[in-house]
């Protein structure tokens, strides 16, 4: 018994402990390198190795925190960055889909429209930021378009793509059992493209928060996180301007954590 289980299990042939062959590497292995450089920034604030007004201690940043906390003034920013960047995304995704549907379902569209878009999407971001403010102002209007540009052209790329690479097998045998146009789109193309049309959302998701602190940064007017640097970066408060990067890195994270426990359990709807 004990030689037939050795033959069918390399491992116990090998002789290596079921403790190792199990054991998966630590998850704490991440908080290495943040931890290392908060210890190595400690260190050089504490022994005065670099000018105190360009690197504050963590101390000071705490501190800040617990004033920003307290006061309310960081939810005040974040909320209003927070709101920007929502609507914004909203907007762009919504559009994206349904451009990126027209480009992809309708040939004559594609090559009609899809020079243009091609185009369109060469342009750098910023540099739409001259013409909105002048077209819309420094306020949230013209903060939430440009948002909106940056989430509308990876949702059209993306959905276009899934739509028009959906496989060819998939059709065929859509064919072969007779679907109309209508149930070949909703039970073989779609759900075929389903990865890459949230790989897009997810995309305009990530560029439409980095686009706003851009837009808050570059349009001044109103309340957000990137006003809350501009202060900090005006006052000479670096212990303010580290603070509100760490809460931009945060909520980035926590978005890109959101978007991942989504695409699990979407994977699993659609492996059901």
């Amino acid at each position: 018994m004990s030689s037939l289980a050795s033959s069918t299990n390399p491992a116990a042939a090998a002789g290596i402990p079921p403790p190792l062959r199990t054991r998966e590497p630590g998850r704490w292995r991440g908080f290495v390198l943040p931890v290392a450089a908060i210890a190595l920034w400690w260190a050089a604030s504490a022994l005065d190795l670099v000018n105190s007004a360009l690197l504050v201690s963590p101390v000071k940043v705490w501190d800040t925190a617990v004033d920003q906390l307290a006061t309310g003034k960081i939810w005040l920013a974040l909320g209003a960055s927070l709101a920007r960047e929502l609507t914004g995304f909203a907007i762009g995704t919504t559009a994206g889909l349904a451009l990126g549907g027209l480009l992809g379902f309708l040939p004559l569209f594609n090559r009609i429209v899809g020079p243009s878009f091609n185009t369109f999407k060469q342009i750098s971001l910023f540099a739409w930021i001259p013409l909105i403010s002048v077209w819309f102002g420094l306020g949230d209007v013209a903060k939430v378009v440009f948002l909106s540009l940056a989430a509308l052209v990876p949702v059209v790329v993306n959905t276009c793509d899934g739509i028009r690479n959906a496989p060819e097998s998939l059709l065929e045998v859509a064919r072969v059992y007779g679907f109309t146009r209508w149930q070949t789109i909703a039970q073989v193309v779609l759900p075929a493209a389903l990865p890459a049309i949230f790989t897009g959302v997810y995309l305009a998701l990530i560029y439409s928060w980095l686009a706003t602190i851009g837009a808050e940064y570059l349009l001044v007017a109103g309340q957000g996180i990137g006003n809350t640097l501009i202060e900090g970066s005006e006052h000479f408060r670096m212990d303010l301007v580290i603070f509100g990067m760490f809460i931009i890195g945060l909520v980035g994270w926590l978005m890109n954590a959101s978007a991942r426990i989504v695409e699990r359990r979407i994977a699993r709807w659609r492996g059901n």
